[in-house]
């Protein structure tokens, strides 16, 4: 059993790592295989396909991120405001420490496939789709408490929530093409400033 986990394990980090750093489209099944040092027998017993193991990088490195970073940024423990700084920090040092190994940025891999296969692919379009929408629904939770205590003033914390990982998102896909890291450290910061007004019905 430990055999087989360690494969699977070596499939998925060596996929995660030519996605992230590549593109999808980019990476075949034998590169992964060659590079993960497996067979590709070994590789179908575990994937299906290569959009299966798509699917599996995604849930992968959502699992890891939601126990990680996210998780830490998004502690009840510090003030909603102040979870919003941490996040900003934590992907900025992420990108910097990868540019300064790499000497690229590699982006964001949920807005890297994002942009890649949405036009092609609903069923990974699908996957990432439900990704952003768990990482708005963190944003609305902080900027529901802030409003209950009196952070911020009222607003429409749903369309806020989207607008704030729209702007995060943003950013660093503009770090990205321009390959540096402060510009994520520079401009994450006016996240806070972004509000969604509620409507008001006549």
């Amino acid at each position: 059993m430990t055999n087989l986990t360690d494969t699977r394990t070596r499939i998925l980090s060596t996929a995660r790592e030519l996605f992230h750093g590549r593109s999808y489209a980019d990476v075949g099944i034998k590169e992964i295989c060659d590079l993960a040092k497996v067979q590709k027998g070994s590789f179908y017993h575990f994937f299906p396909s290569k959009q299966d193991l798509a699917m599996a990088v995604i849930e992968d490195m959502a699992d890891e991120w939601a126990h990680g970073f996210i998780a830490e940024a998004f502690d009840k423990a510090l003030p909603p405001l102040e979870r919003l700084d941490y996040l900003v920090d934590a992907a900025y040092y992420w990108q910097k420490a990868a540019k300064d190994l790499e000497g690229r940025m590699p982006g964001c891999l949920f807005g890297n496939l994002a942009l890649e296969v949405s036009t092609r692919d609903d069923v990974l379009r699908a996957k990432v789709h439900a990704v952003f929408e768990k990482a708005s629904s963190q944003f609305h939770e902080t900027l529901v408490e802030a409003v209950e205590r009196g952070d911020i003033a009222p607003l429409d914390a749903a369309a806020t929530s989207q607008a704030m990982l729209a702007y995060l998102e943003g950013v660093i896909l503009l770090a990205k093409t321009g390959n540096d890291p402060e510009i994520v450290a520079r401009l994450g910061p006016a996240i806070k400033t972004l509000r969604i007004e509620l409507k008001h019905d006549n």
